[in-house]
This record gives C-alpha cells, structure tokens and sequence, in this order.
C-alpha cells in the first residue's frame, strides 16, 4: 500500500482549469475533493466521439443539476469545442467546473474560448518537500524526482522510464503534435541534458540533427504539454552586456535524467549542479502557484559570466538566490549576488544562497542555508516571496 500526501493545492470557491504534466495527482485531489460531482472522463474515446459530434449535449444532461453543483470535466483538451458549452452552463445554470488537462496545445491552437476570466488557472505541481513532510529525501528526489509513483512506488526507475515512453506515445503521437517521433526522441535527450542552462537552439538543433525551426517547435510542445518551462532572463534597462537568451527547465529533476537515459546510473558530479538548481526552482514555482502569488521567476547572468541563479521582484523587494550542489559554501559563489545587489542599488534586495552543506553560514547582507532549512523556511512562510 502506498503512501497518499496530503496535497498543498487548495479547493477553490469558483470554477477553475486544473493543468499540469501526466502524473501529478491531479485525478487524485479531484477525487478527494470533489467525491460528489458530476464526472465526464475524456480518456475514454467513447466520451470524446460522443461530445466531438455533438457538445451540446453537455448542456442537456447537466440542466436538472441544482444551481451551484460542480462538474468535473477531465482531459478537456481532448474536445476544445466543449469549452463554449462550459460557458453556457455557467452562464445559464450556474454550474461550477473543474476543467482538467495535462495539455494547453489545442486549446491554444484552436482560439478557444477560455471563460473569459470566469474560471481561475490553477497548475498542479509534482509532490513538493513540503507535502512529502519528513519523509523528503533531497538525494532521493535528485535522481528519481517528485512525481507521486516515483516517491511512493516500489519501482521508481522503471516508472520513470516508462512514464517517457508513455509520454511520447499518448502526448504526441495520439495528439499529432509532430509527426517524426523519432527526431522528437533525439531532441528530447539532448534538450533533457541542457536542462536548467542558458538554452542555445542553434547548437541544439545540431546536437539532435534537426532544423533550428523544429527545435522551436519542439519547445513550444514541451511547454503545450506542460513538460517545461522558460526562466527568461531579467534585463537591467541600463545594461547592454547582459545575456538574454532564457533558461529552460523541466518540470521533473526524474524525467529529466529518464529523458537523457541516466536512471540506471549514479548522477555525476556534473549532473548534480542542474538537477539540484532544478529541484529548487520546482518548489519555488510551487509554492508561487498555490499562494497565489503572481510574480516571474528570472534568471541573471553577465556576459563575462557573472550570474545569479534566481532573481525574482516581490511587493517587497527583490530577491536573488545563488543554488549550488556542493557541501561547501565558497566565497566566490556570493560573486554574483553582491554584483546584481550592487547593479540594482537602491532596489531593495534580500540575498540567499542554497547548498547541501550542514550549516547555515553568514556573509556580509547574503544568508547560505542548507537546502532543508531554506525549504521549511519557504514552506513556512518566514522567506517572504
């Protein structure tokens, strides 16, 4: 019997598109949740051949509901055409509705319409630190991730490397996103092994012997999918010697190395920076999504190689975070933080460093936490983003 987490995401007052990748939960914390509503599970072709002929018989079969009930609609992506008579039933019947998917592709390809602010965007994460409570194991979660299965199943390798290969058939074969599945496998090894770097298409494109335009396209379906996302970086207006190109990071520090196929292997000391950088983002867009908390994560990086990790403008300030694998703090890894402070003085800027050592250590206005402490501390709310 496997363990359930209680999940961070709260139940909402009003209707809401629920998204996030395959395998997060999200089935799960609507079943726990939301036990009594009405259900339409677009997984089944039946369910979709039946509403892709005729959406409209989703109003006739939800008008006797009582005004305020919820329905959830699972996979609605699978029939974009349902999202006007969704509207309709909210309009009409006052009908709250749970709108999931693990993909934005056709819904974004297709003009759709999306309620017009009528229902909130809410991403469900995989499990984060906080959820997973004493049991959280950072080495753990560095080779094998945070997706539910791969912390509470017996056999997280081959859940992972299945959990690839089921996204490749399911995600992009059955949707037709690309029809050279064999190019896409190659882009994704070599796009998984730049995972959290400053992202060159160019050179990726060659790396995976396609063109620079279908490696653009390849990206976008990541992001479609809800695989990964872009951390642009932040631009000081009166700098012109900043890098610009974003980073790129995958929603899993697991499925990232299922995708370069390193599972069966100990990470390296090279794999450990971006896997680790990887895992801290994770949580800290986590914890931004389900406090609500509308701010973008950048990146800053200086053309003579001056970075910092994180860089993000709050309602209090900025703040920039240096992430590093180590279990040593060096005084050269405050280089970036004490020059982006400096670039954006008088800003206010709270400055923090993240490290697998065992102690908090202190420099001059920059606090370097051991990667448990600043996660109970983001958790916890006493790290203020």
């Amino acid at each position: 019997m496997t363990t359930m987490y209680a999940r961070l995401l709260k139940k909402p007052a009003g209707s809401i598109l629920l998204f996030g990748p395959r395998g997060t939960g999200k089935s799960t914390w609507i079943r726990q949740n939301f036990n009594d509503a009405a259900r339409y599970d677009l997984l089944d072709t039946r369910e979709v051949l039946r509403f892709e002929r005729a959406p409209y018989i989703l109003y006739s079969e939800l008008k006797t509901l009582p005004k305020g009930s919820w329905v959830i609609l699972d996979e609605v992506q699978k029939v974009p055409a349902l999202m006007d008579e969704v509207h309709r039933c909210m309009e009409s019947l006052g009908l709250k509705f749970v709108l999931c998917g693990s993909s934005a592709r056709k819904l974004k390809r297709g003009g759709v319409n999306f309620l017009a602010g009528r229902a909130v965007l809410n991403r469900m994460h995989t499990l984060t630190s906080a959820e997973i409570g004493a049991d959280f194991d950072v080495e753990r979660a560095l080779i094998y991730g945070t997706l539910p299965m791969a912390v509470t199943g017996v056999d997280p390798e081959g859940f992972l490397s299945t959990y690839v290969s089921v996204y490749l058939n399911e995600e992009i074969r059955a949707e037709a996103l690309t029809r050279n599945v064999g190019a896409f496998s190659r882009f994704l090894e070599v796009a998984a092994r730049q995972n959290g770097q400053v992202t060159n298409i160019s050179n990726i494109a060659r790396d995976a012997s396609v063109g620079r335009t279908t490696v653009q396209n390849y990206f976008d379906i990541l992001v479609d999918t809800l695989i990964g996302y872009w951390v642009p970086a932040w631009k000081l207006k009166r700098s012109t010697k900043q890098i610009s190109h974003p980073k790129f990071y995958l929603f899993d520090p697991g499925v990232a190395r299922a995708m370069t196929g390193r599972l069966p292997y100990p990470p390296t000391q090279e794999e450990f920076g971006p896997l680790f950088e990887n895992l801290i983002f994770n949580e800290i867009t986590a914890y931004l999504d389900y406090n609500d908390l509308r701010y973008q994560p950048f990146f800053w990086r200086n053309y003579d190689g001056t970075e910092v990790d994180f860089l993000c403008e709050t309602a209090s300030g900025f703040i920039a975070l240096e992430i590093k694998a180590g279990r040593e703090w060096k005084r050269q890894f405050n280089r970036g933080l004490e020059r982006v402070r400096r670039e954006m003085s008088p800003a206010p800027m709270r400055t923090y460093g993240v490290f697998r050592g065992p102690r908090k250590t202190e420099f001059e206005g920059i606090t370097v936490f051991p990667v448990e402490e600043f996660l109970h501390l983001l958790w916890t709310g006493r790290i203020i983003l």
